[in-house]
């Protein structure tokens, strides 16, 4: 199962007044385990970053002024994330941004059924307990202390550690399915019938052990089911 940890800056709160996005982060899982492969791209806005937001996330209009537009980024980010589903902390925000975004250029949105919000997840798990990455961060110990200010990318590792401790641990992804341990157990049983052990194994009796039970089994009658076999055939 592949999956994104994902996460947007922007210009401000509202998309639908004229915000845009400043940065996007993602981290690939496959079963709930980073890969180590990342997207990450600052983007130039098109308008002026508010005081407010760059106190949040620290990118300033000259910093993005030559970064690309959304519209050149468009095709490989939609590569990257492909069928994958995108892991947000407050998904309706970034993907709010994103859609709109691609709306732009002409494309369509990506689906609500390809996203994962880890705050809902959180919301249902500790109700009535703070839900924030921050808050998540404090209750799992998980380690924060590079977040002095909001990225895309940093937030988007933080947050795959985050969303692995809210389904269960870094052992969820370690179980085995039904179908896949019935068919490793298959495997096995086929490769132990097709392959000779290349060493036999020594024998486990001693050789009194062995003279004791043929004088046991001598005394049992002709009729006795041991007589029935070779030694070895059994």
């Amino acid at each position: 199962m592949r999956e994104i940890a994902f996460d947007t800056e922007t210009t401000g709160l509202d998309p639908r007044n004229g915000d845009r996005l400043v940065e996007i982060g993602g981290v690939e899982l496959i079963n709930h385990v980073p890969t180590g492969r990342t997207y990450h791209v600052y983007l130039n806005p098109e308008r002026d970053v508010p005081l407010e937001a760059f106190n949040v996330h620290g990118l300033s209009s000259e910093f993005l002024a030559d970064k690309p537009k959304f519209a050149e980024v468009a095709q490989e980010f939609l590569e990257f994330v492909g069928d994958a589903v995108l892991v947000i902390h407050n998904a309706s925000f970034d993907m709010g941004f994103i859609n709109m975004e691609l709306a732009r250029v002409g494309l369509g949105p990506i689906p609500p059924a390809q996203v994962l919000d880890t705050l809902a997840i959180a919301r249902r798990k500790h109700p009535g307990s703070p839900a924030s990455l921050d808050a998540l961060c404090s209750r799992y110990g998980i380690d924060n202390s590079r977040r002095t200010k909001h990225g895309a990318l940093l937030d988007s590792e933080i947050l795959a550690e985050v969303y692995i401790e809210l389904i269960g641990g870094k052992q969820a992804g370690l179980a085995f399915s039904a179908e896949e341990e019935t068919t490793t157990v298959e495997v096995v049983q086929q490769r132990s019938r097709a392959l000779p052990r290349p060493v036999p194994l020594p024998p486990r009796l001693s050789a009194a052990e062995i003279e004791a039970h043929a004088a046991f089994v001598s005394g049992m009658g002709d009729k006795a089911l041991w007589k029935r076999y070779e030694p070895g055939e059994a």
